[in-house]
């Protein structure tokens, strides 16, 4: 983003409960994306998706100033009292510059980190200290091309036959992110062809019988790289169960639950950039021989979308204190944090380039070169509302817990 735009943050937001080393994570993350990320970041979200266009520089740049160890103990160079919180900060200020790079480090820093809690010491010794320098991406793989918020094990076409030494695995995953760069993936499987339990397995995406689709091609999120990933009679060791076997469907629905956090947290960062950049078009574009600002709609909808941001942040951050505390009970406030979060990226973007006009829906001025990134903050924003469960999923989780089970159903 132009240094020109200000930080409204800066002046209308106070970070009056967070922990000091919160504070701090988020000066550090700052700093770290203005340097490794904002450079690239207009490519990374404009280039179209292939194994080769994967953002390693900025990817790498940012775990090598300790942003990827984050949810780590003190042993891999984390070591935060809040983790979770930090974790989600961090996703914030990645998606101020860049939604498709927060997307990226969901995968890396949030999804598979959860999983991995439930790996052996000697897989997490092996794979963690690769996962925090960034020398090799991870990925988290749940969804497939008929199932995806509806996740249960019934719905699993991928499924996991048990042999003396592990398991064999077969079908496909779609939809997932960093497969067509990553070393290793934690993936949902059906525990046999037709039973009615899962397993999440860590499977070595170089094992024989693994193919990696054609990257998807996507309306934005271009640096989150997505793809199949196909599986044909691929062997997996005992070992490499995550958790306990048959209990893979909850592994996944906490790591789920930790990702929408992240998500909304995502969310918060598009709409603050958003924001940033629409105050600044109404402080200096003259219209009628006046600040366009001087006009009262504008003024009312921003100080809504400014009071809106600000729950925003507040219910991400709630969430995230709960799982940081223990509280098992966070995921009304996780689906809160997802759904609000991610709907007001959506509608404080549409509302910056309706006062940006014309120069808000280009991608560049031919004559001029100008550019406002605008049009692509559009193309990213949508996704957030339907990866990590739909938002209407969200709402009927909420509504679950308020109403009953026995109502909603």
């Amino acid at each position: 983003m132009s240094t020109a735009v200000r930080r409204t943050q800066e002046h209308m937001s106070h970070d009056v409960f967070l922990p000091k080393e919160t504070v701090e994570l988020r000066r550090r993350a700052r700093d770290s994306v203005a340097r490794h990320l904002a450079p690239v970041a207009r490519e990374i979200g404009t280039r179209e998706e292939s194994a080769e266009s994967f953002p390693w520089e900025a990817f790498r740049g940012l775990a090598s100033d300790g942003l990827f160890a984050v949810p780590f103990g003190a042993d891999h160079g984390g070591g935060l009292e809040f983790p979770m919180l930090g974790t989600c900060t961090v996703a914030e200020e990645i998606a101020y510059e860049s939604s498709s790079m927060a997307g990226v480090y969901d995968g890396q820093c949030i999804l598979v980190p959860s999983t991995l809690r439930h790996a052996s010491p000697q897989l997490q010794e092996r794979l963690i200290p690769d996962l925090v320098s960034g020398r090799q991406a991870f990925a988290f793989a749940t969804t497939e091309p008929e199932t995806s918020s509806d996740l249960t094990a019934e719905r699993l076409g991928t499924w996991a036959e048990e042999t003396a030494e592990g398991y064999v695995v077969n079908g496909r995953k779609r939809w997932i992110t960093n497969s067509v760069v990553a070393g290793w993936v934690s993936m949902l499987v059906r525990a046999g062809r037709d039973g009615s339990r899962a397993h999440m397995l860590l499977i070595d995406l170089s094992s024989p019988g693994v193919r990696i689709g054609t990257p998807d091609l996507k309306l934005g999120h271009r640096g989150q790289i997505t793809a199949d990933i196909v599986l044909e009679d691929v062997e997996v060791p005992r070992a490499n169960v995550l958790g306990e076997p048959g209990r893979g469907m909850a592994v996944a629905l906490s790591s789920l639950v930790r990702g929408r956090i992240g998500i909304g947290a995502a969310g918060v960062g598009v709409a603050q950039g958003a924001l940033d950049l629409a105050v600044h078009r109404l402080q200096t574009r003259e219209v009628f021989g006046r600040p366009l600002g001087a006009m009262q709609h504008w003024q009312f909808q921003m100080a809504q979308r400014a009071t809106e941001l600000e729950c925003a942040r507040s219910l991400y951050q709630k969430a995230a204190m709960l799982l940081d505390t223990g509280d098992a009970t966070a995921e009304p406030e996780a689906a809160m944090a997802k759904a609000y979060g991610t709907r007001l990226a959506n509608d404080l973007v549409r509302e910056a380039i309706q006062i940006h006009g014309a120069l808000g829906f280009a991608r560049q001025v031919g004559e001029t070169g100008e550019s406002v990134r605008l049009e692509e903050m559009y193309r990213d924003a949508k996704i957030l509302e339907i990866f990590e469960g739909a938002n209407e999923l969200q709402q009927w989780i909420i509504a679950r817990r308020l109403l009953g089970r026995e109502i909603t159903g």
